[in-house]
Formats: C-alpha cells, structure tokens, sequence
C-alpha cells in the first residue's frame, strides 16, 4: 500500500510541474517587449537650430532628426489616424532622451496636470528612454522630463473633493 502512496504523489507532483512549465512558458511567450530606444530607426537627417545648440552644450549629442510617429486609432468601426512629432533624439553617457522643443504659441506650465497632457504619451510611447528633453528656446533652458513610479503615500486624493 506504501507503493501505491508513493505514484500517487509522484504522478500528482509532475501534473503540478507540467501545467507549472506550461503557464510559465505562455506567459513568457506572450510577455509584451519593452520598446528600446537602441532599436529606433533615427532620421539621421539633423536639422540646425539654437536648439540643437543648446543640446550640445549641455554636453548632449543630438543622433537623430525631426521623426514622425504615426497612429491609429479604432472607434466606434472607424478608424481615425494622427501623429507625434518628436523634436530630436539626444544622448549623454549611453543614455537616450527624447527632444522637444518650446513652441511659441504653445507654452508650458511647469505642473503635474500640464506635464501629463503635453507629454505622457511620448514617455509611454517609449519606456526605454531616459526621459524626455523640453529645450526652451526663449530661455536657452532644458529641462529633463522623467516618468516615476507612482507612490500611493505621495498623493493622497485630498483635491478630489
């Protein structure tokens, strides 16, 4: 009767490291890629402008030009297309940054909500860069845009009220 205990257990065992192997594989198989930079085709195509030499000397190289990203959208069965620009892609010390620049007739308020609508999607669009480069022209400033981690401590919804 001890034998029989015994192939139980074990034939209960490798079920359990069968559907184990093979949920773990799925979703590793199905685990979205993380967009990288490194990857980007880059217009080499690189524009002069005080932006551009701004960049430089902050001690950034500009590795590519003005690119165009296309999208579409799905709604309702119709589908609707747009685009996001992106200024210039800069690097420092191996790390890449996305590179917009001030638009005269479109400022930008230094707040949570006007950082997110201007440029949340650029930092999603593309997880694998370090952030995004807001030069301002006018000011001959730049300004380093990073996407954190959200901390439930930080906000604590008080405004919602």
């Amino acid at each position: 009767m001890d034998g029989q205990y015994d192939t139980i257990f074990i034939g209960v065992l490798a079920v359990c490291l069968i559907l184990w192997l093979f949920f773990g594989l799925r979703n590793w198989v199905n685990r979205p890629t993380q967009v990288s930079l490194s990857g980007m085709q880059l217009n080499m195509k690189i524009q002069d402008s005080p932006a551009l030499d701004l960049l430089e000397a902050q001690g950034y190289e500009v590795i590519g030009g003005k690119m165009k990203v296309p999208l579409a959208f799905e709604a309702n069965e119709s589908v609707y297309y747009s685009r996001l620009f992106i200024d210039y892609v800069a690097e420092r010390e191996d790390l890449r940054y996305l590179v917009k620049t001030s638009r005269r007739r479109q400022p930008i308020e230094m707040t949570g909500p006007a950082l997110r609508d201007r440029f949340l999607n650029y930092l999603l669009l593309y997880p694998g860069c370090e952030g995004l480069l807001y030069v301002d022209v006018e000011d001959s400033d730049i300004k380093l845009i990073r996407l954190m981690d959200y901390q439930e401590d930080v906000y604590d919804g008080d405004d919602l009220d």
